[in-house]
């Protein structure tokens, strides 16, 4: 038998009632010379006969167990077995559409310098109120570029776990998911993307990612606001012991209660806040607060971005370009 190309690696916990659309939509991918690695994390529903049905009638699947319970270890345990040279994920309750690994392998392949290439994605929701999770997808599929993705991921995570396929490679290089009291697939990306690996995505749609009350990221505290922010932190003032040159020194674009108690998050790293910018002239802190008309022309300072909308941060950016600002050298998006 070939060795194949490309590494599906497929982590499961009780999920009967979506395992087999998953399932089935890879059995009909366009690209064939693949391996599905299934890794059953202690399921106690009929999930493992599922799975074991599509083994018998497809050679390409593989059913391993993970003991230690948790997606960081079910799915690092099917990474570590993956043959292919690529390595895609895919959750249990996902689709992927047919030409989905044709159109990734066939980006890698022909892009040697991109170490992950992700996708669109369409989110379909069974909830009411996820107004939330809605914009994150809408978000994530405006980040295109590699310099983008770049630019942008400190705001939040910049690639939507299970629509990424990576060089296996690039995995065992720079190491796979961490367990931590933080989002592990966030970790990863932020890690990866601090050693200059490129990630881009694609203009099709590759995953219709479906949504759910019991999803893991609206239930596991690691998923938490304060849980992402604390990793971007870690990986943001790494950045900045490098790069911000007025380090210690940032000034906080953000002098709402909110932002001021994220952006505190920097001290911890020996981080000095040395201003806030606020759209309110009058408004009083113990730190010096700066009207944003007044801020002075680049070169002056570094400024972090601490706006969470969406509609309110892209007009900062914008009237920081029109004063000739340049993300990552000038000033930073964080929220």
């Amino acid at each position: 038998m070939n060795k194949p190309k490309v590494s599906i690696v497929l982590p499961f916990y009780n999920a009967e009632s979506t395992l087999e659309r998953a399932l089935d939509s890879i059995t009909q991918q366009t690209y064939k010379n693949f391996e599905c690695i299934l890794i059953d994390n202690n399921s106690t529903d009929n999930s493992i006969q599922i799975a074991q049905t599509i083994m018998d009638i497809d050679t390409r699947f593989i059913l391993i167990k993970e003991k230690k319970q948790g997606v960081v270890f079910a799915s690092n345990a099917g990474s570590n077995i993956a043959q292919g040279e690529y390595v895609c994920r895919m959750d249990a309750d996902d689709y992927a559409p047919p030409k989905r690994i044709d159109l990734q392998k066939s980006f890698l392949d022909q892009n040697e310098n991109v170490g992950v290439v992700s996708g669109l994605v369409k989110y379909i929701s069974h909830m009411k109120n996820t107004e939330g999770f809605a914009r994150y997808v809408k978000w994530a599929n405006s980040l295109k570029t590699p310099q983008q993705i770049y630019n942008h991921r400190f705001v939040e995570s910049p690639i939507i776990n299970p629509s990424a396929m990576w060089r296996n490679s690039i995995a065992k290089k720079y190491g796979m998911y961490k367990n931590g009291d933080f989002p592990e697939d966030y970790e990863m990306w932020l890690r990866w993307l601090s050693k200059g690996v490129l990630m881009q995505k694609l203009p099709e749609t590759i995953l219709h990612w479906y949504d759910s009350s019991s999803r893991l990221t609206r239930t596991h505290p690691i998923y938490s606001d304060l849980a992402f922010y604390n990793i971007k932190t870690l990986y943001l003032a790494n950045w900045l012991k490098k790069n911000n040159p007025f380090f210690p020194k940032v000034v906080i674009w953000g002098a709402s209660r909110i932002s001021r108690q994220r952006a505190k998050l920097l001290l911890k790293y020996d981080i000095t806040i040395e201003n806030y910018i606020d759209i309110h002239k009058k408004r009083q802190l113990s730190t010096d607060v700066i009207y944003y008309k007044d801020i002075p022309n680049p070169g002056h300072l570094f400024i972090l971005c601490y706006i969470k909308e969406d509609k309110a941060r892209k007009q900062i950016q914008e009237f920081l370009e029109a004063r000739d600002y340049r993300i990552g050298i000038d000033y930073l998006l964080v929220s």
